[in-house]
Protein backbone atom coordinates (compact mmCIF):
# COMPACT_ATOMS: atom_id res chain seq x y z
CA UNK A 1 0.00 0.00 0.00
CA UNK A 2 1.62 3.17 -1.01
CA UNK A 3 2.20 6.31 1.04
CA UNK A 4 -0.31 8.01 -0.67
CA UNK A 5 -3.17 5.78 0.23
CA UNK A 6 -2.36 5.54 3.51
CA UNK A 7 -2.07 9.22 4.18
CA UNK A 8 -6.31 9.42 2.38
CA UNK A 9 -6.98 6.32 4.96
CA UNK A 10 -5.52 8.33 7.91
CA UNK A 11 -7.47 11.58 6.52
CA UNK A 12 -10.65 9.78 6.07
CA UNK A 13 -10.63 7.70 9.57
CA UNK A 14 -10.02 11.01 11.45
CA UNK A 15 -12.97 12.56 9.24
CA UNK A 16 -15.25 10.02 10.00
CA UNK A 17 -14.36 9.95 13.67
CA UNK A 18 -15.19 13.18 13.60
CA UNK A 19 -18.56 12.90 12.07
CA UNK A 20 -20.04 10.61 14.66
CA UNK A 21 -22.66 11.85 16.76
CA UNK A 22 -22.78 9.20 19.73
CA UNK A 23 -19.36 7.29 21.48
CA UNK A 24 -20.91 4.48 19.20
CA UNK A 25 -21.10 5.94 16.66
CA UNK A 26 -17.11 6.59 16.85
CA UNK A 27 -15.87 3.87 18.08
CA UNK A 28 -17.46 1.52 14.94
CA UNK A 29 -16.13 4.58 12.51
CA UNK A 30 -12.52 3.62 14.27
CA UNK A 31 -13.05 -0.14 13.83
CA UNK A 32 -14.23 0.01 10.32
CA UNK A 33 -11.78 3.08 9.01
CA UNK A 34 -8.66 1.00 10.27
CA UNK A 35 -10.23 -2.24 9.06
CA UNK A 36 -10.45 -1.14 5.92
CA UNK A 37 -6.82 1.36 5.90
CA UNK A 38 -4.94 -2.42 7.31
CA UNK A 39 -6.93 -4.45 4.30
CA UNK A 40 -8.42 -6.37 7.15
CA UNK A 41 -11.56 -8.03 7.44
CA UNK A 42 -12.35 -7.77 10.88
CA UNK A 43 -11.98 -5.11 13.97
CA UNK A 44 -12.68 -4.18 17.16
CA UNK A 45 -12.00 -1.41 19.52
CA UNK A 46 -11.64 -2.58 23.48
CA UNK A 47 -10.92 -0.23 26.49
CA UNK A 48 -8.71 -1.40 29.54
CA UNK A 49 -11.01 -1.02 32.35
CA UNK A 50 -8.03 -0.89 35.13
CA UNK A 51 -10.53 -0.69 38.22
CA UNK A 52 -11.98 -4.08 37.40
CA UNK A 53 -8.36 -5.82 35.79
CA UNK A 54 -10.27 -6.57 32.77
CA UNK A 55 -10.04 -5.54 28.84
CA UNK A 56 -13.53 -4.99 27.36
CA UNK A 57 -14.48 -4.97 23.67
CA UNK A 58 -16.68 -1.86 22.67
CA UNK A 59 -17.35 -2.75 19.28
CA UNK A 60 -16.95 -6.05 16.67
CA UNK A 61 -17.37 -4.50 13.03
CA UNK A 62 -16.76 -6.47 10.00
CA UNK A 63 -16.71 -9.76 9.23
CA UNK A 64 -17.44 -11.31 12.80
CA UNK A 65 -17.74 -14.47 13.76
CA UNK A 66 -20.68 -17.03 15.61
CA UNK A 67 -21.39 -15.53 18.80
CA UNK A 68 -19.63 -12.06 17.83
CA UNK A 69 -22.17 -9.02 18.83
CA UNK A 70 -21.26 -5.18 17.01
CA UNK A 71 -21.96 -4.09 20.48
CA UNK A 72 -21.41 -6.81 22.94
CA UNK A 73 -22.84 -5.74 26.47
CA UNK A 74 -20.11 -7.83 28.70
CA UNK A 75 -17.23 -9.60 25.70
CA UNK A 76 -14.60 -8.66 28.80
CA UNK A 77 -11.03 -10.37 28.64
CA UNK A 78 -8.85 -10.57 32.38
CA UNK A 79 -5.82 -8.82 31.51
CA UNK A 80 -3.94 -11.20 33.22
CA UNK A 81 -4.51 -13.35 30.23
CA UNK A 82 -3.04 -10.38 28.14
CA UNK A 83 -0.06 -9.69 30.41
CA UNK A 84 1.18 -7.17 27.05
CA UNK A 85 -1.88 -4.65 27.96
CA UNK A 86 -0.29 -4.49 31.74
CA UNK A 87 3.37 -4.55 31.28
CA UNK A 88 4.07 -3.60 27.88
CA UNK A 89 1.19 -0.82 27.30
CA UNK A 90 2.34 0.95 30.99
CA UNK A 91 5.74 -0.08 31.80
CA UNK A 92 7.27 -0.81 28.72
CA UNK A 93 6.55 3.02 28.07
CA UNK A 94 5.88 4.87 31.05
CA UNK A 95 9.21 6.80 31.33
CA UNK A 96 8.89 7.55 27.61
CA UNK A 97 8.99 6.87 23.89
CA UNK A 98 5.96 5.24 22.39
CA UNK A 99 4.23 2.06 22.41
CA UNK A 100 5.00 -0.34 19.31
CA UNK A 101 1.61 -2.56 17.75
CA UNK A 102 2.75 -5.88 17.19
CA UNK A 103 1.37 -8.88 14.78
CA UNK A 104 0.07 -12.32 15.76
CA UNK A 105 -0.69 -15.61 13.62
CA UNK A 106 -2.62 -18.62 13.88
CA UNK A 107 0.67 -20.08 13.66
CA UNK A 108 2.03 -18.60 16.22
CA UNK A 109 4.56 -15.79 16.36
CA UNK A 110 6.12 -14.89 12.89
CA UNK A 111 9.13 -16.17 11.68
CA UNK A 112 9.54 -18.27 15.00
CA UNK A 113 10.87 -15.19 16.94
CA UNK A 114 8.11 -13.09 19.66
CA UNK A 115 5.31 -11.51 18.10
CA UNK A 116 6.14 -8.48 15.65
CA UNK A 117 6.88 -5.65 17.46
CA UNK A 118 6.77 -7.06 21.19
CA UNK A 119 10.34 -6.54 21.45
CA UNK A 120 12.22 -9.08 24.17
CA UNK A 121 8.64 -11.05 24.97
CA UNK A 122 8.59 -14.54 23.99
CA UNK A 123 5.60 -17.19 23.07
CA UNK A 124 3.57 -16.99 26.14
CA UNK A 125 2.19 -13.62 25.49
CA UNK A 126 0.60 -14.84 21.92
CA UNK A 127 -1.19 -17.71 23.50
CA UNK A 128 -4.18 -16.30 23.91
CA UNK A 129 -4.73 -14.98 20.91
CA UNK A 130 -3.49 -17.13 19.06
CA UNK A 131 -6.12 -19.56 20.19
CA UNK A 132 -8.75 -16.71 19.56
CA UNK A 133 -7.66 -16.60 16.03
CA UNK A 134 -7.85 -20.55 15.65
CA UNK A 135 -11.40 -20.18 17.21
CA UNK A 136 -12.64 -17.73 14.91
CA UNK A 137 -11.15 -18.99 11.37
CA UNK A 138 -8.51 -15.85 11.24
CA UNK A 139 -5.56 -16.39 10.05
CA UNK A 140 -2.90 -13.25 11.63
CA UNK A 141 -3.92 -9.79 13.41
CA UNK A 142 -2.75 -6.31 14.10
CA UNK A 143 -2.59 -5.05 17.75
CA UNK A 144 -1.91 -1.38 18.60
CA UNK A 145 -2.20 0.24 22.17
CA UNK A 146 -4.43 3.23 22.09
CA UNK A 147 -2.86 5.92 24.39
CA UNK A 148 -5.22 8.91 25.50
CA UNK A 149 -3.93 11.39 27.93
CA UNK A 150 -0.39 9.73 28.50
CA UNK A 151 -1.84 6.21 29.81
CA UNK A 152 -2.90 2.98 27.66
CA UNK A 153 -6.38 3.32 27.21
CA UNK A 154 -7.41 0.43 25.23
CA UNK A 155 -6.09 -1.52 21.86
CA UNK A 156 -7.00 -1.19 18.34
CA UNK A 157 -7.06 -4.52 16.78
CA UNK A 158 -7.59 -5.98 13.09
CA UNK A 159 -7.43 -9.37 11.75
CA UNK A 160 -7.37 -11.08 8.41
CA UNK A 161 -8.78 -14.34 7.83
CA UNK A 162 -6.93 -17.70 6.81
CA UNK A 163 -5.43 -17.84 3.41
CA UNK A 164 -5.09 -13.74 3.08
CA UNK A 165 -1.48 -12.72 3.47
CA UNK A 166 -0.07 -12.10 6.91
CA UNK A 167 0.54 -8.43 8.30
CA UNK A 168 4.10 -7.18 8.44
CA UNK A 169 6.33 -4.91 10.20
CA UNK A 170 5.52 -2.01 7.65
CA UNK A 171 1.77 -2.86 8.62
CA UNK A 172 2.39 -2.91 13.04
CA UNK A 173 3.80 0.66 12.27
CA UNK A 174 1.10 2.14 10.32
CA UNK A 175 -1.63 0.53 12.84
CA UNK A 176 0.32 2.35 15.02
CA UNK A 177 -0.34 5.77 13.37
CA UNK A 178 -4.33 4.37 13.29
CA UNK A 179 -4.05 3.96 16.66
CA UNK A 180 -3.00 7.34 16.94
CA UNK A 181 -5.50 9.16 15.19
CA UNK A 182 -8.34 6.68 17.16
CA UNK A 183 -6.96 8.38 20.44
CA UNK A 184 -7.65 11.65 18.76
CA UNK A 185 -10.66 10.59 17.90
CA UNK A 186 -11.59 9.28 21.28
CA UNK A 187 -10.86 12.39 23.40
CA UNK A 188 -12.57 14.68 20.80
CA UNK A 189 -15.78 12.21 21.20
CA UNK A 190 -15.21 12.29 25.61
CA UNK A 191 -15.15 16.03 25.41
CA UNK A 192 -17.95 16.36 23.56
CA UNK A 193 -20.14 14.23 25.45
CA UNK A 194 -19.03 15.84 28.59
CA UNK A 195 -20.31 19.07 27.21
CA UNK A 196 -23.49 17.60 25.93
CA UNK A 197 -23.89 16.17 29.51
CA UNK A 198 -23.28 19.52 31.37
CA UNK A 199 -26.04 21.18 28.98
CA UNK A 200 -28.41 18.68 29.77
CA UNK A 201 -27.86 17.61 33.71
CA UNK A 202 -28.16 19.89 36.78
CA UNK A 203 -25.02 20.20 38.10
CA UNK A 204 -26.43 20.08 41.74
CA UNK A 205 -28.85 16.81 41.92
CA UNK A 206 -27.42 15.37 38.35
CA UNK A 207 -30.73 14.98 37.19
CA UNK A 208 -32.38 16.52 34.01
CA UNK A 209 -32.35 19.95 33.21
CA UNK A 210 -35.33 22.36 31.75
CA UNK A 211 -33.05 22.07 28.53
CA UNK A 212 -33.50 18.29 28.33
CA UNK A 213 -36.98 18.04 29.81
CA UNK A 214 -38.35 20.70 26.84
CA UNK A 215 -36.13 18.19 24.10
CA UNK A 216 -37.86 15.34 25.23
CA UNK A 217 -41.43 16.84 26.10
CA UNK A 218 -41.11 18.40 22.56
CA UNK A 219 -40.61 14.41 20.83
CA UNK A 220 -43.02 12.98 23.62
CA UNK A 221 -45.99 15.32 22.41
CA UNK A 222 -44.91 14.71 18.26
CA UNK A 223 -45.02 10.91 19.40
CA UNK A 224 -48.15 11.26 21.15
CA UNK A 225 -50.00 13.56 18.23
CA UNK A 226 -48.51 10.13 15.65
CA UNK A 227 -49.50 7.44 17.22
CA UNK A 228 -51.53 8.27 20.51
CA UNK A 229 -48.69 7.79 23.02
CA UNK A 230 -49.72 8.70 26.98
CA UNK A 231 -47.64 11.49 27.38
CA UNK A 232 -47.55 12.57 31.68
CA UNK A 233 -46.16 15.25 33.25
CA UNK A 234 -45.53 15.77 36.72
CA UNK A 235 -44.60 18.98 38.02
CA UNK A 236 -43.13 19.06 41.38
CA UNK A 237 -42.27 22.42 43.93
CA UNK A 238 -40.75 21.21 47.33
CA UNK A 239 -41.87 23.12 49.91
CA UNK A 240 -40.13 25.09 52.78
CA UNK A 241 -36.77 24.98 50.82
CA UNK A 242 -36.67 29.41 51.58
CA UNK A 243 -36.76 29.18 55.38
CA UNK A 244 -34.18 26.36 54.90
CA UNK A 245 -31.77 28.50 53.17
CA UNK A 246 -32.72 31.69 55.87
CA UNK A 247 -32.65 29.36 58.71
CA UNK A 248 -29.56 26.76 57.89
CA UNK A 249 -28.18 28.36 55.26
CA UNK A 250 -28.23 27.36 51.53
CA UNK A 251 -25.24 24.50 52.30
CA UNK A 252 -28.17 22.50 54.24
CA UNK A 253 -30.68 24.12 51.64
CA UNK A 254 -28.40 22.16 48.74
CA UNK A 255 -28.77 18.92 50.75
CA UNK A 256 -32.55 19.20 50.94
CA UNK A 257 -32.34 19.67 47.08
CA UNK A 258 -30.24 17.07 46.69
CA UNK A 259 -32.20 14.55 48.92
CA UNK A 260 -35.44 15.36 47.35
CA UNK A 261 -33.78 14.38 43.76
CA UNK A 262 -32.72 11.23 44.88
CA UNK A 263 -36.10 10.53 45.87
CA UNK A 264 -37.76 11.73 42.58
CA UNK A 265 -35.40 9.62 40.71
CA UNK A 266 -36.18 6.18 42.60
CA UNK A 267 -39.69 7.16 42.18
CA UNK A 268 -39.43 7.70 38.15
CA UNK A 269 -37.47 4.50 38.20
CA UNK A 270 -41.14 2.65 38.64
CA UNK A 271 -42.22 4.30 35.18
CA UNK A 272 -40.41 3.00 32.79
CA UNK A 273 -38.15 5.25 30.70
CA UNK A 274 -39.60 8.40 32.70
CA UNK A 275 -37.09 11.65 32.83
CA UNK A 276 -36.50 12.65 36.46
CA UNK A 277 -35.59 16.62 36.03
CA UNK A 278 -34.95 19.74 38.20
CA UNK A 279 -36.49 22.88 36.31
CA UNK A 280 -34.70 24.97 38.68
CA UNK A 281 -35.14 26.68 41.96
CA UNK A 282 -37.01 24.02 43.85
CA UNK A 283 -38.94 22.94 40.88
CA UNK A 284 -38.81 19.39 39.72
CA UNK A 285 -40.47 17.36 37.25
CA UNK A 286 -41.27 13.55 35.79
CA UNK A 287 -42.16 12.74 32.15
CA UNK A 288 -43.30 9.51 31.46
CA UNK A 289 -44.22 8.23 28.28
CA UNK A 290 -46.08 5.27 27.94
CA UNK A 291 -47.56 4.41 30.93
CA UNK A 292 -51.05 5.07 31.43
CA UNK A 293 -52.14 8.30 33.89
CA UNK A 294 -53.41 5.88 36.74
CA UNK A 295 -49.83 4.65 37.48
CA UNK A 296 -48.01 7.88 37.14
CA UNK A 297 -50.28 9.02 39.47
CA UNK A 298 -49.92 6.00 42.30
CA UNK A 299 -45.90 7.37 41.96
CA UNK A 300 -46.79 10.74 41.95
CA UNK A 301 -48.82 10.14 45.99
CA UNK A 302 -45.79 7.72 46.63
CA UNK A 303 -43.39 10.85 45.61
CA UNK A 304 -45.22 13.07 47.87
CA UNK A 305 -45.42 10.59 51.19
CA UNK A 306 -41.56 10.19 50.63
CA UNK A 307 -40.57 13.70 50.11
CA UNK A 308 -43.13 14.64 53.42
CA UNK A 309 -40.36 12.17 55.25
CA UNK A 310 -37.81 14.25 54.31
CA UNK A 311 -35.74 16.05 57.56
CA UNK A 312 -36.24 19.38 57.25
CA UNK A 313 -38.13 19.63 54.52
CA UNK A 314 -42.01 20.35 54.20
CA UNK A 315 -43.32 18.06 51.72
CA UNK A 316 -43.92 19.09 48.15
CA UNK A 317 -46.82 20.07 46.05
CA UNK A 318 -47.51 18.16 42.98
CA UNK A 319 -49.67 18.39 39.90
CA UNK A 320 -50.16 16.26 37.36
CA UNK A 321 -51.24 16.69 33.50
CA UNK A 322 -51.90 13.68 31.42
CA UNK A 323 -52.86 13.14 27.51
CA UNK A 324 -54.60 9.72 29.15
CA UNK A 325 -57.16 12.52 31.05
CA UNK A 326 -59.86 14.63 29.57
CA UNK A 327 -57.76 17.99 28.96
CA UNK A 328 -58.74 18.64 25.60
CA UNK A 329 -56.41 18.24 22.68
CA UNK A 330 -52.55 18.72 23.24
CA UNK A 331 -50.84 20.34 20.47
CA UNK A 332 -48.00 21.40 22.00
CA UNK A 333 -45.70 20.73 25.10
CA UNK A 334 -46.28 24.10 26.32
CA UNK A 335 -50.01 23.46 26.93
CA UNK A 336 -49.42 20.71 28.92
CA UNK A 337 -46.66 22.07 31.29
CA UNK A 338 -49.06 24.99 31.59
CA UNK A 339 -51.43 22.22 32.56
CA UNK A 340 -49.49 20.55 34.85
CA UNK A 341 -48.33 23.95 36.43
CA UNK A 342 -51.48 25.39 36.97
CA UNK A 343 -52.49 21.71 38.86
CA UNK A 344 -49.21 22.11 40.89
CA UNK A 345 -50.17 25.90 42.09
CA UNK A 346 -53.61 24.69 43.08
CA UNK A 347 -52.41 22.14 45.39
CA UNK A 348 -49.68 24.60 46.93
CA UNK A 349 -52.56 26.42 47.77
CA UNK A 350 -54.53 24.15 49.02
CA UNK A 351 -51.40 23.12 51.39
CA UNK A 352 -52.45 19.38 49.69
CA UNK A 353 -49.70 16.63 50.76
CA UNK A 354 -51.30 14.37 47.75
CA UNK A 355 -50.90 15.68 43.86
CA UNK A 356 -53.81 17.34 41.91
CA UNK A 357 -54.70 16.36 39.03
CA UNK A 358 -55.48 18.23 35.60
CA UNK A 359 -58.78 17.43 34.38
CA UNK A 360 -60.60 15.70 37.10
CA UNK A 361 -62.01 18.74 38.34
CA UNK A 362 -59.20 19.60 40.78
CA UNK A 363 -60.15 16.48 42.60
CA UNK A 364 -57.08 15.41 45.23
CA UNK A 365 -56.18 11.78 44.21
CA UNK A 366 -55.20 10.29 47.48
CA UNK A 367 -52.82 7.55 47.94
CA UNK A 368 -55.76 5.52 50.22
CA UNK A 369 -57.72 5.90 46.97
CA UNK A 370 -55.43 4.33 44.58
CA UNK A 371 -54.58 0.63 43.86
CA UNK A 372 -52.34 -0.88 46.19
CA UNK A 373 -48.43 -0.89 45.16
CA UNK A 374 -46.70 -4.12 45.56
CA UNK A 375 -44.76 -5.26 48.54
CA UNK A 376 -41.63 -5.22 45.67
CA UNK A 377 -42.38 -1.78 44.42
CA UNK A 378 -43.00 -0.55 48.22
CA UNK A 379 -39.40 -1.55 49.08
CA UNK A 380 -37.81 -0.62 45.68
CA UNK A 381 -38.82 2.87 46.72
CA UNK A 382 -37.68 2.87 50.45
CA UNK A 383 -34.47 1.57 49.98
CA UNK A 384 -35.41 -1.79 51.38
CA UNK A 385 -36.46 -0.20 54.68
CA UNK A 386 -38.94 -2.41 56.65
Amino acid sequence: MGDDVRLRAVVSLAQTMAAAHTPRGSWRAAALGACEALGGSFAALSVWERGRGRLRVLVNAGERAEGEEEFPEEETYPVHRFPEITEFLHERWAGGGEPDAWVETADGPVGGTPCVGVRGYGRGYCQQRVAALRRRGRGCCVVAPIVLHGRAWGELYVARPVGQPVFGREDADFATVLAAVVAAGISQTERLEEVRKLAFTDPLTGLANRRAVDVRLDEAVERHRADGAVVSLVVCDLNGLKRVNDTHGHAVGDRLLERFGSVLSRCGAMLPGALAARLGGDEFCLLAVGPEVDEVIRVAAELCERAAELELGDGVACGIASTGDPIGPVVSARRLFRLADAAQYRAKAARSTEPVVAGRDGEVIRLADAPPRSPHDRRHLRGNRP
